[in-house]
């Protein structure tokens, strides 16, 4: 099994491109589904999800020509698109359920595993189901899988999602694409990546549109045509080599971004002592200040992602003080926590609050990924220890970020990838 070994106690300096983004080329391969028309979509990024997504729409009969020069891909779905998606694609990733919304529109039945991904707390598909079926579809989940039917057909409703819910929202815009009549959304997630979905399904040909701040409206359609799309930037890969610049004292330029999209992310970077500076499609990341200590809580967009809490947490393991904070959407997301603290840290996790004190300094050490964004806090750290440091069960990592290590080699990082 592969590992990462970083010597760390180096100053990161230099340019890092941002890959396109995971967690927006998801829901849009997924959406997909809803055409028989050739679609093109590029930047996707190089990553395991999107591996395996892909893998997902061939098995259920997409075909798909791809250009990994252009990291782009051309997709032509025929007729006879299969309708089952099995457990060995789908229990890797919780995107995977995102292909039910599409099947159901077009097909007006599917049978989907229910989703794997990763183990950060409760992702329940019930709200993606109760939504679907106020929307006329039927369904029962046996042995793993739903089972769902729409007897007549998807049919426009209004819906309020009992929780704000990124996933569900994404499901729901996808299905009442192709459904008869008009279906309004209430209590939508707004997500970045949730803009860049509407936006493609819009240049497919889809009646999509903001009434308010977290209502959408979609008129059904059958009128879908060829498109081209490119992805939108990944905000969580920005905002992971922002904290590294600031942690490492070092001095990268993010480039490949709009750094509107991030603001709430670049305001706390600089109120805890970051230098930024902003171009149009790139920020200059300086952290020769010291770091200040905050409290901060995790919340939907526009508020701090929960996709960066575990790498500002080691950040904030640096600071000049004792920092808090919040994990507002899942339950059991400070499992970095422990292993941050056989380095050295002083983190005391009290059910979703973690209390972390400041002014330490990591210690080389061999660790374990939990999930995608704890590993990546685990490569941070280490990046800050004096000596060797060793990452396991490094294929977390691999399912969202586009070829960590030379990125990192490139601005100056000792890191390599081992067996």
């Amino acid at each position: 099994m592969e590992k990462l070994q970083v010597i760390g106690a180096r100053k990161l300096r230099g340019n890092i491109k941002i890959s396109g983004s995971k967690n927006s080329s998801l829901p849009i391969l997924a959406a997909t589904l809803l055409s028989n028309k050739k679609i093109e979509i590029s930047n996707l990024p190089k990553v395991r999800d999107i591996k395996t997504m892909l893998l997902l729409l061939s098995s259920l009969g997409a075909k798909i020509k791809q250009n990994s020069q252009y990291n782009s891909i051309t997709i032509e779905n025929s007729k006879n698109i299969k309708t089952f998606a099995s457990y060995n694609l789908v229990k890797t990733m919780r995107a995977g359920i995102l292909v039910l919304g599409p099947l159901l529109a077009r097909f007006g039945e599917a049978k989907v595993s229910l989703p794997g991904g990763c183990a950060i707390g409760a992702r329940p598909v019930d709200i993606h189901l109760k939504a679907l079926s106020k929307l006329g579809v039927k369904y029962k989940i046996i042995q793993g899988y739903v089972h769902a039917k729409a007897p007549r057909g998807l049919i426009g409703n209004k819906i309020r999602f009992s929780k704000i819910s990124v996933g569900a929202t994404e499901n729901l815009v996808i299905a009442a694409c192709l459904a008869k009549g008009e279906t309004t959304l209430y209590n939508c997630a707004i997500e970045p990546e949730i803009k860049d979905l509407i936006n493609f399904l819009k240049k497919m040909g889809c009646n999509i549109k903001f009434s308010g701040k977290r209502i959408i409206k979609i008129k059904g359609t059958q009128n879908l045509q060829n498109v081209k799309y490119k992805i939108m930037f990944d905000r969580i890969e920005a905002g992971t080599y922002m904290i590294a610049s600031f942690l490492t004292g070092g001095n990268l330029k993010i480039c490949n971004v709009n750094p509107k999209i991030i603001n709430t992310e670049i305001k706390i970077l600089k109120k805890i002592g970051a230098k930024i500076k902003i171009k149009q499609n790139e920020i200059n990341v300086s952290g020769k200040n010291e770091i200040k200590n905050i409290k901060l809580k995790t919340s939907p967009y526009p508020g701090f992602p929960t996709d960066l809490q575990a790498q500002l947490m080691v950040l904030l393991c640096k600071s000049n003080g004792q920092s808090v904070i919040n994990e507002k959407i899942f339950e059991n997301r400070f499992m970095h926590a422990s292993e941050l603290n056989r380095m050295g840290a002083k983190i005391k996790v009290f059910g979703n609050k973690a209390i972390i004190q400041g002014n330490i300094i990591f210690k080389p050490a061999e660790l374990m990924a939990t999930d995608l964004r704890a590993s990546v806090s685990l490569v941070l750290a280490a990046l800050t220890a004096k000596g060797k440091s060793i990452i396991n069960r490094i294929y977390h990592l691999d399912r969202g970020y586009e070829n960590i290590e030379k990125k990192l080699r490139n601005v100056g990082a000792n890191i390599k990838r081992i067996s």
